[in-house]
């Protein structure tokens, strides 16, 4: 049996779930979040607020694992809300947050301008730094690796969009 199936869900008094025939919706403070669930895996309520997954087959363990997990994030998405950071290191390197896109001066020829997806928001606390903010981890996490993928960080000067948790690796440069 799958571990991760087998812990419940804590929700808050805050987050209002409601079970559908083959779906789940998560209601919070920061928004509402819906997703469908497949034929071999079932939710269930405690009286308590808890939510458990449950598997019919042996072949859905896996699965029932992973449902778990992506129902505990938008639980805490709609509770909290998701962030990612990302760090621009080079001259000239900046960015600008404007309504629902971003504009990116990465070294190229011209600037590159990112429209954010429905959903996520951005900010910009300095001119070498982007905090994205929003509902849904995986709109989130795509968001910042398709603004990490116009420059990723080089190994030899650290030039480059990089995540704030992220270690870049330093190569030494050639010797003659």
């Amino acid at each position: 049996m799958s571990r991760v199936a087998n812990e419940p869900i804590v929700v808050p008094k805050s987050v209002e779930v409601t079970l559908k025939d083959g779906g789940i919706a998560v209601k919070g403070s920061k928004g509402v979040l819906e997703m469908m669930l497949k034929d071999q895996i079932s939710v269930t309520q405690d009286e308590d607020g808890c939510l458990r997954v449950d598997f019919t087959s042996d072949s859905d363990k896996a699965m029932a694992g992973t449902t778990r997990a992506l129902i505990n994030n938008m639980v805490t998405g709609v509770e909290e809300g998701w962030e990612k950071t990302l760090i621009l290191n080079g001259v000239g390197y900046r960015a600008k947050a404007t309504g629902s896109s971003i504009n990116l001066t990465l070294g190229f020829s011209h600037p590159v301008d990112y429209s954010l997806p429905e959903g996520v928001s951005a900010e910009t606390p300095s001119q070498t730094e982007i905090v994205l903010k929003g509902v849904d981890k995986q709109k989130v996490g795509q968001a910042a690796a398709n603004i990490r993928a116009f420059r990723p960080p080089e190994p030899y000067k650290g030039k480059g969009i990089r995540y704030s948790d992220e270690h870049v690796r330093r190569k030494e440069a050639k010797k003659k």
